[in-house]
């Protein structure tokens, strides 16, 4: 038995057909696979089998400019974590809600339904959404400002933890000789009233296995990194380096510390793109064959919403120009411009040579290498305070999880880096994480 206090985290990021832009275009790939219940559950078991954490859906509420050349479809999260409860028993079912978009009420119903569903596995990954095509789909002219949304996204974290919270973990007395179902006494009502949000409550739901959901964020501009610190259990990052992860790491867990916490009950999971064959030289030309087939127009036009002006006009063999500025000037995602053009400038990159770097990784660290080499890197990020385990972003799926299951999280348990999952635990617990199961109400 393993001697360890503290392991390291597996958290499998899955988009669609992959993390890679140009996954569907693979011979492998089935393009008409995302919308199949088969693909998603074939995914969640390998995963689970493997022995990873946490699976994490992302979402957009958009179909996004220049889609006709991606695969662009975009299935409601909970929905399909909702039919992938009942094919899986071990693994956390993370899923993404906005809270720019989404009324904190039907957050909290939705989550507390799928950690009833899972036995207290579920998780939300809590965005603000950065598109103002998202805003348009839900009759607004535009998104409000990052730092408002971020405010915005804090009222509905709060509201939602009111009515988590409106139940105690021992409300239903079922007592059937008086009549009685649950004890009014204690259900109480939320009465959340904040800036931007209100609700009464009680919830309609009963309190769930994990009291709330796990919570999880993504966000690594300044406001986002503040929010972390205040509500993620989980943060998902995109670093370039170990250092540039050390440094965010030490940020969260001192922010953490300042808002009251243990920083050892927030987890830092940077992304990581990882390519796995037998040799080094293998790997990178199987990275080579996928970033082959990345559609330029699609990348560029991708490129183009990050960097939130025209990279068409941009000279492909030219570095990124200088007019692009070093700080965004637009209210969209602004830690992903800051990662871009962080890339291109320390690295020297040329226009080309960052469409590609933005179409395989998405910004986000990426190694092809053999499995000891990929767990080499894993296991010093780990050891180094720059992780507390990893979002694995695999470019083609189910392709590359199944290498990376095979073959890099062997060489990660040999080295007793992972954790045994006790039977019948909750996401929480299996983490190590604080329990919710008692109403702060």
């Amino acid at each position: 038995m393993s001697g360890r206090s503290r392991f390291l985290r597996l958290n499998a990021v899955v988009y669609g057909l992959g993390n890679h832009e140009a996954a569907w275009r693979m011979p492998e790939s089935d393009p008409f696979a995302t919308t199949s219940l088969a693909h998603w559950v074939r995914l969640a078991q390998v995963a689970e089998k493997a022995g990873f954490d946490t699976l994490f859906l992302g979402d957009v509420l958009a179909l996004l400019q220049g889609a006709e050349r991606h695969l662009s479809d975009a299935m409601d999260p909970l929905v399909i974590l909702s039919a992938l409860a009942a094919v899986t028993s071990r693994i956390g079912l993370i899923g993404t809600l906005s809270t720019s978009f989404e009324p904190p009420f039907h957050i909290a119903r939705r989550f507390a339904s799928l950690d009833h569903i899972t036995g207290g596995r579920a998780g939300w990954n809590i965005v603000t959404s950065s598109n103002r095509l998202e805003a348009r789909n839900f009759g607004l002219d535009d998104l409000p400002d990052h730092t408002k949304r971020y405010a915005m996204a804090g009222d509905v974290v709060n509201a939602a933890i009111a009515l988590w919270d409106s139940w105690k973990a021992d409300a239903r007395v079922a007592d059937k000789q008086a009549g009685l179902y649950f004890d009014p006494a204690r259900v109480h009502p939320a009465n959340h009233v904040g800036p931007f949000v209100r609700t009464a409550g009680p919830l309609n739901v009963p309190r769930s296995p994990q009291g709330r959901p796990l919570l999880v964020q993504a966000g690594s501009s300044a406001d986002g990194r503040e929010f972390a610190a205040t509500y993620a259990d989980v943060v998902f990052t995109a670093q370039l380096s170990l250092e540039d992860a050390q440094a965010f790491y030490k940020d969260i867990k001192d922010g953490a510390a300042r808002a009251g916490r243990d920083p050892d009950s927030v987890l830092v999971l940077p992304g990581i793109m990882p390519i796995v064959a037998e040799t080094r030289a293998g790997a990178q030309e199987r990275l080579d064959r996928i970033d082959g087939v990345i559609v330029r127009e699609h990348a560029l036009e991708q490129l183009s919403e990050y960097l939130q002006t025209d990279a068409r006009a941009f000279d492909l063999d030219q570095p990124l120009p200088a007019s692009v500025g070093d700080e965004s000037r637009s209210q969209a995602n602004k830690s992903r411009f800051a990662l871009i053009v962080t890339l291109a400038r320390r690295e020297g990159l040329t226009v080309r040579q960052l469409l590609q770097r933005v179409g395989g990784g998405r910004g986000h660290f990426l190694q092809a290498g053999t499995a000891t080499e990929i767990a080499d890197t894993m296991q010093e990020w780990f050891e180094k305070g720059a992780a507390d385990g990893f979002s694995v972003m695999c470019p083609v799926l189910p392709a590359d999880l199944e290498t990376f299951s095979a073959a890099v999280v062997p060489e990660l348990r040999r080295r007793g880096l992972l954790a045994s999952r006790a039977p019948g635990s909750t996401l929480r617990q299996s983490l190590g994480l604080p329990s919710h199961l008692e109403s702060q109400i």
